[in-house]
């Protein structure tokens, strides 16, 4: 039900091309860039500048989930598989810095490393590359990414920065995937965006998760509220027009699972690259 209560943000996604304009930048104004990513672009430097034209919001209008993605240099979109989950490639669609409103043709996903490649129905501009291994990188080194936070929707992705902390070995069945632990303040919304050197556009990783402060009890607890069905039973109504059935327990818990979500702890997860390539190779994509 969460979802119902986050898509009041809906309608602020449908303004994310509106907020067009002129913008003065090297002496000339250029047109149809919106103000705010205009003003980014003459602030982020070269570096900045190919990492920000390549990244996307992701969202899937079947479940209102929202997330980030980046475009490779052979053409295809990167996310998470979380961030589409339950969604088809009819109901995803992403949006660029410059407003531009991006369809795709179909989804390809591996849930076992929670990655996802989306296949544009047109042909994109630009694209970011990957490290060419991921084993040189240091512990101490300062590492960024650009993406959609929860609560905001661009129409420019927002900088997070932080240092890379360690590895994590994520176990998933008898496969273990290979997870960079990173100090830095990572948020739903960042999911699927690229992980960098700092000073560097090269992908090292895949952002995937923060770790929240919540013990297994009160995950269990949260679960248990969630779950149960039994009280008075109210009516609500999404910005569909749908009527949503839920009890009181159930919106505590969507309430609680919120105010997590916007909690600020300073460690995130991203996914080795060495996962995303393994994943690219699996899926027939020629390295960018």
């Amino acid at each position: 039900m969460l979802k119902y209560i986050l898509a009041i943000t809906a309608p602020i996604i449908l303004l994310i091309g509106s907020s067009i304009g002129l913008a003065q930048t090297g002496g000339k104004m250029e047109e149809n860039i919106p103000v705010a990513t205009q003003w980014l672009l003459d602030a982020a430097g070269d570096t900045g500048r190919s990492a920000i034209k390549s990244v996307y919001l992701v969202v899937c209008t079947k479940t209102s989930q929202k997330g980030t993605g980046f475009l490779l240099r052979s053409g295809q979109v990167i996310t998470n598989e979380h961030v589409i989950r339950g969604c088809q490639a009819a109901d995803i669609f992403g949006v660029s810095s410059f407003g531009e409103k991006v369809l795709f043709s179909k989804t390809s996903i591996d849930s076992t490393r929670d990655l996802a490649v989306l296949f544009p129905q047109k042909k994109l501009d630009g694209g970011l590359t990957l490290i060419s291994s991921d084993k040189s990188l240091s512990v101490g080194t300062a590492v960024s990414t650009w993406g959609f936070p929860l609560g905001y929707n661009g129409p420019a992705p927002l900088l997070s920065v932080g240092y890379l902390s360690g590895y994590k070995a994520e176990m998933k069945g008898n496969n273990s995937v290979k997870h960079l632990i990173v100090n830095g303040a990572f948020n739903p919304g960042n999911s699927g965006g690229p992980l960098f050197q700092a000073t560097d556009n090269k992908v090292i990783g895949v952002v995937v998760s923060k770790h929240a402060p919540i013990n297994q009890f009160q995950l269990s607890a949260l679960n248990a509220l969630a779950n149960n069905k039994s009280g008075v039973v109210f009516t609500a109504t999404d910005e569909k027009g749908n009527q949503i059935q839920f009890v009181e327990s159930q919106l505590v818990a969507d309430l609680l699972e919120y105010f997590k979500s916007l909690t600020q702890v300073m460690i995130g997860e991203a996914i080795s690259v060495s996962e995303l390539r393994t994943f690219l190779n699996e899926q027939g994509i020629k390295e960018p």
